[in-house]
């Protein structure tokens, strides 16, 4: 038996009590006479002690030779600890050692393996087994398998069945690049990993399935970020015989449950607003709402005078920004660069400061008088002690601009607060959104979602104007779900791919498999797709999901652990039929 007990679980009440402990050395006090050593497993730290009064000699000059993160067995007896650690669960207790055993000795770790480490981030990914044993990693990663037992208890509770499906498919044209793995049998063929298992997922539904879930990897070739990772997870689902109702219904649920139960949040219900409403008000479809800053659109109160900047703006609109009036010119123009730098955009800011007399000073008060002004407090709510930022130009371009501002803004004042929770759906999304430079049509979500109700005839007519019956779960700024009532007509689906621009031949070759089970009794469906490493990471109080996977890649997509991607041996790539050409 190489342990008995956790180095977390001794109390006072264990004192007098015989143990065998085994963990890490986390750290070594040799005062000479006495020596302790923190040892430490995932539950926690226990100290252990040796003296020249209770210890035999040749043990005690053991303890002194031991390094940091080698691998110990202990037998001893607890007993009260002289001088308490109140920080610690076993700050009341020490263990008196009898017996110490060298399991494993270590070199000296690459760095302190401590909460507050002296590693940077690129060396504690390369030795990311090293980094786990650190408590704010471990915490992440027992956070995460909380979170998804509490998702798999949710679901099954609510009568859904967890399924497998594939990860070896073919590959879509659809959504991000795939990841193609070549087949060895099959000469020149190839398999794709799944972006997600859409399709599955809706073949589940017409074998009459009607309520599934999976907790899932997928794979998207793609560019990467702080919160995208090449291959990652989603809590996938799909339910039959409901409309957008009983969907938004089942997963609020769910949320409400997470809420709950990682943090005893009682959450009414969630606030819905529209895709156009999310645009207009907040200049993006995933809007924190934690905070104000809400849009003022300015053109009926800004486009009257000779300021030819707004006048000949498709979009003049503002924001309040709380307090901002105490701004120096300095701040301002350091504000100004900032909405200029190439990341934003914007060509230049106007501003206004309400002073807490009433009175108003702005950068164009060449153009505008107190009147003028004090409607544009009136449209974007600003108040005395605040400052109006105000941007214009295109519509799109604009509100992409001021939405960067707005959250730059809400972080450097604190508003973006980890422990605050604000879910909110964004539904009726275009169905389609246009490619500029070529001119067609693309999925706003896939091509397996449904039109609204009633809207079908409009595809050819009116394709822009078309709203999807589709929906995203928002969470502090953050898409945590989305997914859409799916179309389940073949000739509706035939109808969708043509004006995706498919041929029938393609649509066939590419999804003939889907269209020819529709013709079995395709039930009414629709699902969502949450991403887990996000949801987890914002519930966990952070935005960066690298913290919550225990072996994530870097913003290269290398595992710089293991050194992937890695080159393959001339053997290989002619069993899979191969070549590389590099030049």
């Amino acid at each position: 038996m190489y342990r008995s007990t956790t180095c977390g679980a001794l109390r006072a009440s264990n004192i007098d009590s015989e143990v065998i402990l085994s963990g890490w050395v986390q750290k070594v006090r040799d005062k000479g006479f006495v020596v302790w050593v923190d040892l430490r497993d995932r539950y926690g730290i226990t100290q252990l002690v040796l003296d020249q009064d209770r210890t035999a000699k040749d043990l005690l000059e053991k303890a002194k030779e031991l390094g940091r993160e080698t691998v110990i067995q202990v037998k001893g007896q607890v007993i009260e600890r002289a001088s308490k650690n109140a920080n610690i669960p076993t700050g009341d207790i020490e263990v008196l050692v009898h017996e110490l055993h060298i399991l494993n000795e270590s070199i000296l770790p690459p760095f302190t393996i401590e909460d507050e480490t002296d590693g940077g981030e690129d060396l504690r990914m390369k030795y990311r087994y090293l980094d786990i044993r650190r408590n704010p990693v471990k915490d992440n990663l027992i956070f995460r398998h909380k979170v998804t037992m509490e998702v798999r208890k949710y679901l099954s509770d609510q009568g859904f069945i967890e399924v497998e499906t594939p990860y070896l498919i073919k590959s879509t044209p659809e959504g991000a690049r795939d990841f193609l793995v070549p087949s060895r049998m099959n000469e020149g063929q190839f398999y794709a990993l799944p972006q997600s298992p859409q399709t599955f997922k809706q073949l589940l539904m017409v074998g009459g399935m009607d309520k599934y879930f999976q907790i899932v990897k997928c794979f998207r070739d793609e560019d990467l970020r702080a919160d995208r990772q090449p291959e990652f997870t989603q809590i996938d689902c799909e339910m039959a015989f409901v409309e957008q109702e009983d969907i938004l219904n089942a997963f609020e649920g769910l949320t409400k449950h997470l809420l709950k139960e990682i943090h005893g949040l009682e959450t009414g219900d969630f606030p819905r607003i529209t895709f156009d409403e999310a645009m207009r008000r907040f200049g993006n479809d995933k809007p924190d709402i934690r905070f104000g800053m809400e849009f003022g659109e300015l053109n009926t109160v800004a486009q009257h005078k000779e300021f030819n900047v707004f006048n000949t703006a498709e979009l003049v609109a503002g924001i309040a920004v709380p307090g901002g009036a105490s701004y120096t010119r300095k701040e301002i123009d350091k504000l100004i660069d900032w909405v200029k730098r190439p990341q934003v955009g914007a060509k230049g800011m106007v501003y206004v400061k309400c002073n807490d007399d009433g009175s108003f000073k702005s950068s164009v008060d060449k153009f505008y008088d107190q009147d003028d002004l004090s409607k544009w407090a009136e449209v974007t709510g600003a108040k005395a002690g605040d400052l109006i930022c105000v941007l214009s130009g295109n519509t799109n371009e604009t509100r992409s601009q001021l939405s960067a501002l707005r959250m730059e803004l809400a972080e450097r004042l604190g508003l973006r607060k980890p422990d605050e929770f604000a879910p909110l759906w964004v539904i009726d999304f275009p169905l389609l959104e246009l490619d500029e430079e070529t001119g067609i049509y693309h999925a706003m979500h896939h091509p397996f979602t449904s039109p609204k109700p009633g809207q079908l005839q409009l595809l050819e007519t009116e394709p822009g104007n078309v709203k999807a019956n589709a929906y995203d779960l928002v969470l502090n700024g953050n898409e945590i779900g989305g997914g859409s009532i799916r179309i389940h007509d073949k000739d509706i689906q035939a109808t969708m791919f043509k004006h995706l621009g498919f041929t029938p031949e393609e649509a066939k070759a590419q999804f003939g498999f889907l269209m020819d089970a529709f013709q079995y009794g395709a039930p009414p469906h629709g699902g969502i797709a949450f991403g887990l490493d996000r949801l987890v990471s914002i519930l966990g109080g952070q935005e960066t999901i690298r913290d919550f996977i225990a072996f994530p890649k870097n913003n290269s997509g290398r595992d710089v652990m293991i050194d992937a991607p890695a080159n393959i041996d001339d053997d290989q790539l002619k069993e899979l039929h191969l070549k590389l050409d590099l030049e």
